[in-house]
Protein backbone atom coordinates (compact mmCIF):
# COMPACT_ATOMS: atom_id res chain seq x y z
CA UNK A 1 0.00 0.00 0.00
CA UNK A 2 1.07 4.00 -0.55
CA UNK A 3 0.85 6.34 1.16
CA UNK A 4 -0.28 10.38 0.29
CA UNK A 5 0.44 13.47 2.63
CA UNK A 6 -1.67 16.82 0.90
CA UNK A 7 1.24 19.23 1.05
CA UNK A 8 0.14 21.74 -1.39
CA UNK A 9 -1.24 24.46 0.98
CA UNK A 10 -0.86 28.24 1.08
CA UNK A 11 -1.45 28.00 4.60
CA UNK A 12 -2.74 31.42 5.13
CA UNK A 13 -4.42 30.95 8.80
CA UNK A 14 -1.06 30.49 9.86
CA UNK A 15 0.83 33.84 8.47
CA UNK A 16 2.95 35.12 8.78
CA UNK A 17 4.62 31.71 9.74
CA UNK A 18 3.98 30.91 6.17
CA UNK A 19 5.28 33.72 4.86
CA UNK A 20 8.64 31.98 4.27
CA UNK A 21 8.22 28.15 5.78
CA UNK A 22 5.49 26.10 4.30
CA UNK A 23 2.77 24.65 6.72
CA UNK A 24 4.65 21.15 6.79
CA UNK A 25 7.46 22.26 7.83
CA UNK A 26 6.55 24.68 10.76
CA UNK A 27 7.88 22.63 14.01
CA UNK A 28 6.70 20.92 17.08
CA UNK A 29 8.74 19.72 19.54
CA UNK A 30 11.79 20.35 17.29
CA UNK A 31 10.82 18.15 14.21
CA UNK A 32 8.99 19.40 11.14
CA UNK A 33 5.17 18.50 11.16
CA UNK A 34 5.60 16.43 8.22
CA UNK A 35 7.88 14.25 9.43
CA UNK A 36 6.05 13.06 11.82
CA UNK A 37 3.85 11.78 8.86
CA UNK A 38 6.93 10.34 6.95
CA UNK A 39 7.89 8.22 10.64
CA UNK A 40 4.73 7.23 11.23
CA UNK A 41 3.87 5.75 7.58
CA UNK A 42 7.23 4.14 7.66
CA UNK A 43 6.68 2.86 11.30
CA UNK A 44 3.83 1.50 9.55
CA UNK A 45 5.15 -0.29 6.20
CA UNK A 46 3.89 2.25 4.16
CA UNK A 47 7.29 3.49 2.55
CA UNK A 48 6.09 4.17 -1.09
CA UNK A 49 5.08 7.96 -1.37
CA UNK A 50 3.88 10.73 -2.71
CA UNK A 51 3.82 14.22 -1.46
CA UNK A 52 2.17 17.27 -3.20
CA UNK A 53 3.90 20.41 -3.62
CA UNK A 54 2.96 23.74 -4.77
CA UNK A 55 4.00 26.81 -2.04
CA UNK A 56 7.49 26.95 -1.11
CA UNK A 57 7.47 23.39 -2.14
CA UNK A 58 11.01 23.32 -2.64
CA UNK A 59 11.83 23.93 0.61
CA UNK A 60 9.98 20.55 1.30
CA UNK A 61 11.50 18.75 -0.94
CA UNK A 62 14.92 19.75 -0.05
CA UNK A 63 14.39 18.75 3.69
CA UNK A 64 13.10 15.20 2.75
CA UNK A 65 15.28 14.25 -0.23
CA UNK A 66 14.27 11.51 -1.79
CA UNK A 67 12.86 9.85 1.44
CA UNK A 68 15.96 7.34 1.87
CA UNK A 69 16.83 8.39 5.50
CA UNK A 70 13.16 8.06 6.93
CA UNK A 71 13.19 4.22 5.17
CA UNK A 72 10.48 5.10 2.81
CA UNK A 73 10.63 6.58 -1.23
CA UNK A 74 9.31 9.74 -1.76
CA UNK A 75 7.97 11.15 -5.35
CA UNK A 76 6.81 14.80 -5.81
CA UNK A 77 3.47 15.43 -7.59
CA UNK A 78 4.30 19.79 -8.26
CA UNK A 79 1.22 21.87 -9.18
CA UNK A 80 1.85 25.07 -10.45
CA UNK A 81 -0.98 26.52 -8.12
CA UNK A 82 -2.71 24.45 -5.10
CA UNK A 83 -4.96 22.42 -6.65
CA UNK A 84 -7.29 21.58 -3.77
CA UNK A 85 -7.74 18.63 -2.40
CA UNK A 86 -9.42 16.32 -4.83
CA UNK A 87 -7.55 17.88 -7.48
CA UNK A 88 -4.12 17.38 -6.12
CA UNK A 89 -4.60 14.00 -5.10
CA UNK A 90 -6.44 13.09 -9.08
CA UNK A 91 -3.33 15.08 -10.48
CA UNK A 92 -1.08 12.09 -8.12
CA UNK A 93 -3.23 9.47 -9.05
CA UNK A 94 -0.37 8.41 -11.61
CA UNK A 95 1.79 8.06 -9.31
CA UNK A 96 -0.11 6.20 -6.84
CA UNK A 97 -1.21 3.14 -8.78
CA UNK A 98 -4.86 1.18 -8.90
CA UNK A 99 -4.37 0.06 -5.41
CA UNK A 100 -6.45 1.98 -2.63
CA UNK A 101 -3.55 4.12 -0.44
CA UNK A 102 -3.30 6.10 2.39
CA UNK A 103 -4.30 9.50 2.59
CA UNK A 104 -2.99 11.71 5.48
CA UNK A 105 -3.33 16.00 5.47
CA UNK A 106 0.07 17.27 6.24
CA UNK A 107 -1.52 19.95 8.96
CA UNK A 108 -2.85 17.38 11.60
CA UNK A 109 -1.17 15.51 14.28
CA UNK A 110 -2.04 12.46 15.50
CA UNK A 111 -1.23 9.30 17.22
CA UNK A 112 -3.29 6.88 15.54
CA UNK A 113 -1.54 3.35 14.44
CA UNK A 114 -1.45 3.97 10.68
CA UNK A 115 -0.39 -0.04 10.56
CA UNK A 116 -4.31 -0.65 11.30
CA UNK A 117 -4.66 1.41 7.82
CA UNK A 118 -3.19 -1.55 5.95
CA UNK A 119 -6.29 -4.13 6.11
CA UNK A 120 -9.25 -1.34 6.17
CA UNK A 121 -10.95 -0.33 3.17
CA UNK A 122 -13.85 -3.20 3.10
CA UNK A 123 -14.15 -4.16 -1.14
CA UNK A 124 -16.81 -2.26 -1.41
CA UNK A 125 -16.14 0.74 0.13
CA UNK A 126 -14.37 3.96 -2.23
CA UNK A 127 -13.17 5.48 1.36
CA UNK A 128 -12.47 4.35 5.14
CA UNK A 129 -12.15 7.41 7.59
CA UNK A 130 -10.61 7.50 11.03
CA UNK A 131 -13.22 9.95 12.67
CA UNK A 132 -11.88 11.74 15.93
CA UNK A 133 -13.87 13.69 19.01
CA UNK A 134 -15.11 17.37 18.16
CA UNK A 135 -12.47 19.36 18.70
CA UNK A 136 -13.58 23.36 20.43
CA UNK A 137 -13.48 25.21 17.12
CA UNK A 138 -15.14 22.64 15.58
CA UNK A 139 -18.30 21.31 17.94
CA UNK A 140 -20.49 20.49 15.21
CA UNK A 141 -18.59 18.08 13.39
CA UNK A 142 -18.11 16.32 10.23
CA UNK A 143 -19.96 12.82 9.61
CA UNK A 144 -21.44 10.18 12.01
CA UNK A 145 -21.02 6.45 11.97
CA UNK A 146 -23.27 3.82 12.14
CA UNK A 147 -23.47 0.63 14.14
CA UNK A 148 -22.28 -1.21 11.07
CA UNK A 149 -19.41 1.38 10.43
CA UNK A 150 -20.72 3.03 7.65
CA UNK A 151 -20.04 6.90 7.59
CA UNK A 152 -23.31 9.19 7.27
CA UNK A 153 -22.56 12.35 5.60
CA UNK A 154 -25.21 14.40 7.53
CA UNK A 155 -25.61 13.65 11.29
CA UNK A 156 -28.48 13.43 13.15
CA UNK A 157 -30.51 13.16 16.43
CA UNK A 158 -29.53 9.02 15.98
CA UNK A 159 -26.50 9.66 15.29
CA UNK A 160 -23.32 11.30 17.45
CA UNK A 161 -21.48 13.64 15.02
CA UNK A 162 -17.17 13.33 15.21
CA UNK A 163 -14.89 15.50 13.14
CA UNK A 164 -13.15 13.77 10.05
CA UNK A 165 -8.88 13.63 11.44
CA UNK A 166 -7.80 14.27 7.72
CA UNK A 167 -6.57 10.46 7.95
CA UNK A 168 -8.23 8.10 5.19
CA UNK A 169 -7.73 5.36 2.97
CA UNK A 170 -9.09 6.08 -0.51
CA UNK A 171 -9.92 4.44 -3.65
CA UNK A 172 -8.55 5.41 -6.82
CA UNK A 173 -12.32 4.64 -7.93
CA UNK A 174 -13.22 7.28 -6.16
CA UNK A 175 -12.32 9.85 -9.02
CA UNK A 176 -14.52 8.50 -11.83
CA UNK A 177 -13.10 11.51 -14.13
CA UNK A 178 -9.94 12.46 -16.06
CA UNK A 179 -7.80 14.40 -13.28
CA UNK A 180 -8.52 17.97 -14.96
CA UNK A 181 -12.17 17.34 -13.86
CA UNK A 182 -11.45 18.01 -9.96
CA UNK A 183 -8.67 20.62 -10.45
CA UNK A 184 -10.32 23.14 -7.84
CA UNK A 185 -12.86 20.81 -6.14
CA UNK A 186 -12.12 19.85 -2.75
CA UNK A 187 -12.92 16.22 -1.62
CA UNK A 188 -15.88 16.49 0.72
CA UNK A 189 -18.01 16.71 -1.62
CA UNK A 190 -16.94 13.38 -3.79
CA UNK A 191 -16.78 11.45 -0.10
CA UNK A 192 -20.43 13.16 0.72
CA UNK A 193 -21.24 11.81 -2.58
CA UNK A 194 -19.87 8.13 -1.70
CA UNK A 195 -21.52 8.09 1.40
CA UNK A 196 -25.05 8.25 -0.20
CA UNK A 197 -24.16 4.96 -1.87
CA UNK A 198 -23.24 3.90 1.31
CA UNK A 199 -19.60 3.53 0.32
CA UNK A 200 -17.48 4.95 2.79
CA UNK A 201 -16.60 2.97 6.31
CA UNK A 202 -14.74 4.36 9.03
CA UNK A 203 -14.19 4.30 12.52
CA UNK A 204 -14.08 6.44 15.94
CA UNK A 205 -10.83 7.12 16.90
CA UNK A 206 -10.72 8.56 20.74
CA UNK A 207 -7.14 9.09 21.15
CA UNK A 208 -4.94 12.39 20.67
CA UNK A 209 -5.53 14.66 17.27
CA UNK A 210 -5.16 18.35 16.69
CA UNK A 211 -5.78 20.02 13.43
CA UNK A 212 -2.32 22.30 13.42
CA UNK A 213 -4.52 25.37 11.84
CA UNK A 214 -3.67 28.47 13.21
CA UNK A 215 -0.18 29.87 15.68
CA UNK A 216 -2.06 29.20 18.86
CA UNK A 217 -3.02 25.50 17.99
CA UNK A 218 0.87 24.73 16.80
CA UNK A 219 1.67 26.57 19.65
CA UNK A 220 -0.39 24.68 22.00
CA UNK A 221 0.75 21.07 19.91
CA UNK A 222 4.57 22.13 20.89
CA UNK A 223 4.08 22.87 24.27
CA UNK A 224 2.35 19.20 24.52
CA UNK A 225 5.00 17.22 22.91
CA UNK A 226 8.08 19.00 24.06
CA UNK A 227 6.87 18.44 27.89
CA UNK A 228 6.21 14.48 26.88
CA UNK A 229 10.11 14.72 25.59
Amino acid sequence: MKGMILAAGFGERMRPLTDNTPKPLLKVAGKPLIQFHVEALAAAGVTELVINLAHLGEQIEEYLGDGSRFGVQICYSWEEKPLETAGGIARALSLLGDSPFVLVNGDVWCDYRLEKLQDALPAHALAYLVLVDNPTHHLQGDFSLTSKANVLANPDEKHEAFTFSGISVISPKLFSQPPEHYIGQRLAPLLRDAMRDKRVNGEHYGGRWCDVGTPQRLEELDSILSDQR
